[in-house]
């Protein structure tokens, strides 16, 4: 037996840490939900969520909780995604399977439509005062899938804001297009894929998606040996699917489940509940993990403003940044002018601060700050503006 990398073993520690720290135990109904503007769709739907004892409709635990919708792949139950709630669901979410366009010739266009139409259902769900939903519900939720479901995820999220996130998995080209699809999106999108898929080659598929998709925060996970029904519990048809394709996967599917997981986890508890740590650690796993490959591109956000007026274009950049930050300045008015700047950490004490003349673009050295998520203010000219801007 080989001796476990150090990678593996920390990742082992995470996921054995994770599971001890689950809060809540699992509770499950199945509820089936009307579309009335499509003829009144039947969506049958399984529900999973944290509950106060573990079993079939049983009540839902205090609080309040995030919702993700999760797309089955094509001929895949619902059930095969057991590993997602089991290791999700306790942390703290509500997770929604469809059961919709598990025949052969399934129409993704109405899969898509499912899937935007539960996660619209279920955050009115949150404000009936007959549904068991009742104040459970948060204002995020995440759409996401895998194969198929992956591919209709991106025909979900097209021209909708009400996702505060869109994630994949595999995901597969559909008809119509994912990867038109994938101009139009607008919300922050994960893109998980296996290097290895035979199924759903990422070059055709994963790749063009993430290359199209015009979100303003997108990152792109390539897990090395993985293949494409490993993301979920074993399944006959994705597995004999499989089988007869090229390249193979070179890890088991513990592995690629488990690489799964160490990233998804914080980006999960990040978005969807706002924790600024496991942002940091999000950022952290990626630059470090030996297990993946990866690309990023999100924009700076810029998080308030105060007497900037429009023709400034003060543009500072790349964000998450480890060594150098950039200052752009499109407005020839402000060139050579002083520029100062100061960054603030999490407990408002002032960690950097400098004066410099403005030019195009301005370069400062950040590689003595300690990781974080950092407020970054820039004056220029009685102008300010204010950047979240994360450190890793």
């Amino acid at each position: 037996m080989k001796t476990l990398s150090l990678i593996s073993l920390l990742v082992l520690i995470f996921i054995i840490n994770f599971q001890c720290f689950s809060q809540y135990p699992i509770g499950h109904r199945q509820v089936t939900y009307i579309d009335s503007a499509r003829s009144n769709r039947s969506i049958q739907t399984e529900l999973y969520y944290p509950a106060t004892t573990a079993g079939d409709n049983v009540a839902i635990a205090a609080g309040q909780f995030p919702i993700i919708i999760f797309g089955h792949g094509f001929m895949m139950a619902w059930s095969s995604y057991q590993n997602f709630w089991d290791s999700i669901v306790p942390h703290g979410y509500i997770m929604a399977f469809p059961r919709t366009e598990g025949n052969m010739t399934p129409n993704h266009s109405n899969f898509g439509l499912d899937l935007a139409f539960l996660l619209a259902k279920l955050k009115t769900e949150g404000t009936t005062s007959s549904s068991f939903l009742y104040q459970k519900v948060t204002a995020t939720s995440a759409i996401a899938g895998h194969s198929m479901g992956g591919g209709s995820s991106f025909l979900a999220c097209q021209n909708n804001t009400i996702p505060t996130t869109m994630i994949t998995f595999a995901a597969a080209n559909t008809t119509p297009s994912s990867i038109t699809a994938a101009s139009k999106i607008s919300i922050p999108s994960l893109i998980f894929s296996g290097a290895n898929d035979g199924v759903a080659p990422p070059a055709q598929h994963q790749q063009p998606m993430y290359d199209s998709c015009t979100a303003s925060c997108k990152t792109f996970i390539s897990i090395t040996g993985g293949g494409h029904c490993y993301f979920a519990n074993s399944d006959f048809y994705c597995s004999f699917g499989e089988g007869t394709t090229s390249p193979q996967p070179t890890i088991t599917r513990e592995q690629e489940q488990t690489s799964v997981n160490f990233l998804l986890f914080p980006y999960l508890d990040y978005l969807l509940k706002n924790d600024q740590t496991a942002g940091t650690l999000f950022l952290s796993r990626l630059a470090t993990n030996a297990d993946i490959t990866y690309q990023r591109n999100c924009s700076t956000t810029k998080v308030t403003s105060t007497n900037l007026p429009e023709k400034t274009n003060l543009i500072l950049f790349p964000n998450p940044a480890s060594e150098l930050l950039n200052i752009s300045c499109l407005n020839p008015e402000l060139i050579n002018k002083p520029i100062n700047i100061s960054i603030i950490n999490i407990t408002g004490k002032m960690v950097y601060a400098k004066t410099i003349l403005s030019e195009q673009k301005n370069s400062f050295d950040i590689s003595s700050i300690a990781k974080g998520i950092y407020t970054v203010k820039v004056d220029c000219s009685s102008n300010a503006a204010i950047f979240r801007v994360v450190i890793y």
